[in-house]
């Protein structure tokens, strides 16, 4: 079970939004890089970065951020936020970017994740972003109705490596994940979930690490980490000591 610290970018800032909304903003930190580089003191194996204004915009706004990330630290990165199209995607491969997150585009551009799937590889993820088990998209903004769990074997289907799995309304909010819809889910999925939202305390890292062993990998942690609820480590000696025997 890996622990992906997040870093979401706003403006060349590092922040966290609630629930996705702009409106609710809390900066952390004027160096991203900074940040970065203190998450993987702290033991991280992957960092997760976000280009908030991307999400809104239709490409990458933080880029500058994202290479001085990548020049700060030696652990992989996965970039999500604006990636829609196959030059976009190139690009922030370039920076050396090690696994890039797409979201609106999966949805609503057909053809288009089974050709950078078979572009780039396994090194595709597709974030699935729900609220009430319907997909949102063009960062959270815009709610269809089309079933988290439906779109998930499509995009399996289609050869994404694996899924972001977040849960609009837990997170930001210290509220602890939706287990119910992540177990479901990992059931009816075949390719790895990491999870995401709302994950709050070392009871929640507890449970999410022993939900679905093998096929949920990971979880990604925001605000929890920020507000010193409990440490990067902590969360690591937790979640792996829940890790199926080799």
């Amino acid at each position: 079970m890996i622990i992906l610290p997040a870093i979401d970018l706003k403006g060349g800032r590092c922040v966290r939004l609630e629930q996705g909304k702009p409106d609710r903003e809390k900066a952390y930190s004027d160096d991203p890089a900074s940040v970065a580089r203190s998450w993987e003191r702290q033991g991280a194996q992957w960092l997760h970065v976000v280009d908030l204004d991307g999400a809104f915009a239709d490409e990458p706004q933080n880029l500058p951020s994202l290479k001085a990330i990548r020049e700060a630290i030696s652990i992989p990165i996965q970039f999500g936020g604006g990636n829609r199209t196959v030059d976009i995607i190139a690009r922030v491969f370039d920076i050396g970017v090690n696994r890039v997150v797409v979201g609106t585009s999966a949805l609503r551009s057909p053809g288009f994740l089974a050709h950078i799937c078979q572009k780039f590889g396994g090194n595709i993820a597709v974030g699935i972003d729900a609220r009430d088990g319907r997909v949102a998209v063009r960062g959270w903004t815009d709610v269809t109705d089309i079933g988290a769990i439906d779109f998930a074997k499509r995009i399996a289907g289609e050869g994404a490596g694996l899924i972001i799995y977040t849960d609009i309304s837990r997170d930001g909010m210290l509220c602890g994940p939706n287990k119910d819809a992540l177990k479901k889910m990992a059931d009816e999925v075949s390719i790895p979930i990491i999870a995401s939202g709302g994950i709050s305390s070392l009871a929640d890292v507890a449970e999410i690490s022993k939900l679905a062993r093998g096929r949920i990998i990971g979880m990604i942690i925001g605000k929890a980490l920020y507000e010193g609820t409990f440490s990067l480590t902590q969360a690591i000696d937790i979640a792996t000591k829940n890790d199926p025997p080799a």
